[in-house]
């Protein structure tokens, strides 16, 4: 009920000690002084789609760089905000809960009082159902009181993770007009900043005041990109996940009898699976994006999980841990395609009783061929995104059974001699989005939530607040703001490139390429055969472990921001050296060495190169 949102909560000694803890802000956002400095205009990370993003976004497409900087910098160009009207400002949040959302709230509230006490902050109840519905409360601090530095959504809670058609952008819009808002800031993950995107541009077109900011909260960590280093959310989701493996890796070894497969969320990417693998080092792990890049059917993930069962018995080793992103399913070609013929059935209004009789023969061998359960729960309508309810297919349960079937067979043949084979499956799929946040994303939410103010105070509509520098201390973290099209890429259908998808943000999966990847495969054998199962602990506050990051963070080199930074530092450099009246040889070099740097860069830069 409506009445239940934003009430005081009765909260544990830890939760009260919790809300005293301040979380610490970086000097540019300190004090009450909005200071920005605009780099260069925003192109599209892929060349080859920056046209259709230009066309569908001509109003906020090509916006530029935002970056806060404290009040003693020394840069010229920069514009100093004075001036804070008594604003109207709403959030909402939007997408599945995520640990430390509530801070951004928090963050933002503190913003806007400190800059004007007699601003306003609404925020709506229910999610986007509730901004469609115009169901608000206003933010005071005594209401956030309780839930500072606390897990959850409850303070305003949630409902649908969209505002796209017709009929919810403009109730969007109807509620932004009635309550007249002058911004309104969208919580969410990829999809959510996506139609925060699509909204800043359609009040853009049609002269609504209402400017669009969006925060990056997402518990996969999926949306990452040159501008996004991780979400507010994934290092709790990761830490409180990890104990939990650890602890049933620990379990493992004392009972030497059981394999668990254990299922963890990442819809469209397996960045929760790579950095849990990381903190405890179970003894496999399947990531969606390598079935999809080797094109593993069932069969092949099936044998190899038992060669790597059949290699552990010959070392006398009869248990084991085994990690599995919910996404992998729709990640095996034939279960993939599968699921496509059987979502074209659901929508022409098939039964889900009537299905497998019409089914293709190469499907229908398939579907026979899944244990009873899988089969069930494939039948569920797909997601409003036309993928399957991962949270509902039990794969940890379908490779379980797949591998003691095999491993029997092997058994009765003889080419197997140890032991039968036993397995424990799980899912921790909602254990840990409630958990209370850790601090690295108490400061990472409220920082985000004053960079939110920052954005308006700046009058930016269509951008999404951003941190850089995050796997150094706060005081040395480098805020700013980038526009959301930006980010956005266009999909490719099919083997035609004429055939083009909406712009969109996309979620980014883990890179095969990439320092965090290569340290799993540099590491995966030990993994495997020798169970250096490592346990980093239940979560902590201060003391050890209380500032570590998630290891992806600290071992991709991630700092985009500030290499774009150093990059203009350098030719304002060149511009500095080279002018008129400087000798010949200085205007040689500078020639040469720019020729050679734009013809690389031009290459490099075109859309054949992607």
């Amino acid at each position: 009920m409506d009445t239940d949102y934003g009430i005081a909560r009765e909260l544990s000694d830890l939760q009260q000690l919790r809300t005293l803890y301040k979380p610490q802000l970086p000097p540019c956002l300190q004090g009450t002084t909005v200071r920005v400095e605009f780099g260069d205009a925003t192109i599209a990370a892929d060349p080859s789609g920056a046209h259709t993003i230009k066309r569908s976004f001509p109003r906020t497409y090509g916006q530029r760089l935002a970056h806060f900087l404290r009040a003693t910098a020394k840069v010229p160009d920069a514009q100093l905000i004075t001036d804070h009207p008594a604003v109207r400002v709403g959030v909402v949040f939007c997408g599945r809960q995520s640990p430390g959302g509530h801070n951004v709230v928090w963050g933002l509230f503190d913003s806007l009082k400190v800059h004007n006490p007699k601003i306003v902050l609404l925020g709506f109840l229910g999610g986007s159902e509730g901004l469609f519905a115009q169901k608000t409360l206003e933010i005071s601090d005594e209401i956030l009181a309780t839930y500072k530095n606390q897990g959850g959504y409850d303070l305003l809670g949630r409902t649908k993770d969209q505002i796209r058609t017709t009929e919810q952008v403009n109730a969007a819009l109807n509620a932004c007009t009635i309550l007249k808002l002058d911004a309104l800031v969208i919580i969410g993950g990829v999809t959510s900043n996506t139609d925060a995107a699509r909204l800043a541009e359609i009040f853009a077109e049609r002269k609504c005041l209402t400017k669009i900011v969006g925060i990056p909260v997402t518990l996969n960590g999926d949306l990452k990109n040159h501008f996004v280093e991780t979400n507010v959310g994934f290092d709790t989701i990761c830490k409180v996940n990890s104990q939990l493996i650890s602890n049933v890796c620990t379990d493992a070894l004392s009972a030497e009898k059981y394999y668990y497969f254990i299922r963890l969320m990442g819809r469209k990417a397996s960045q929760v699976a790579l950095e849990c693998t990381l903190q405890s080092h179970p003894n496999m792990v399947i990531l969606a994006e390598e079935v999809d890049v080797s094109k593993l059917t069932l069969f092949d993930i099936t044998k190899k999980l038992c060669d790597a069962v059949q290699a552990r018995a010959e070392q006398d080793k009869y248990h084991g841990v085994v990690l599995l992103p919910e996404g992998l399913i729709e990640s095996i070609p034939e279960v993939y395609a599968l699921l496509q013929e059987i979502h074209g059935l659901l929508r022409k209004g098939v039964s889900a009783d009537n299905i497998s009789g019409q089914l293709s023969p190469w499907a229908s061998a398939l579907f026979e061929f899944l244990p009873l359960f899988i089969r069930n729960q494939l039948l569920l309508h797909p997601e409003s995104d036309d993928s399957a309810q991962l949270s509902q297919i039990e794969t940890e349960k379908l490779l379980a059974h797949l591998v003691e079937t095999e491993m029997n067979k092997r058994l009765e043949e003889g080419t197997y001699k140890g032991k039968k084979f036993n397995a424990i499956c799980h899912f921790f799929g909602y254990q840990a989005r409630g958990s209370l946040p850790s601090k690295f994303d108490c400061d990472y939410a409220y920082v985000l939530g004053h960079i939110g103010y920052h954005i308006i105070a700046a009058g930016l509509n269509g951008y999404m607040a951003t941190v850089n520098n995050l796997k150094s201390p706060v005081n040395k973290w480098r805020c700013g703001a980038a526009p959301i099209t930006a980010m956005m890429t266009v999909r490719r259908y099919g083997n035609n490139p004429s055939i083009l998808g909406q712009p969109a943000l996309r979620p980014a999966t883990v890179d095969l390429k990439g320092k965090a990847y290569d340290l799993l495969r540099q590491n995966a054998t030990k993994f495997l055969m020798d169970d250096i199962y490592r346990n980093p602990g239940p979560l902590q506050f201060e003391g050890a472990g209380a500032d570590a990051r998630p290891m992806i963070l600290c071992v991709e080199d991630q700092d985009y921001m500030g290499r774009i930074k150093e990059l203009q530092e350098y030719l304002e450099k060149v511009r500095s050296i080279v002018k008129p009246g400087c000798s010949q040889d200085i205007v040689k070099a500078a020639l040469s060495a720019m020729a050679s740097v734009t013809d690389i860069l031009s290459v490099m830069a075109s859309p054949s190169s992607y």
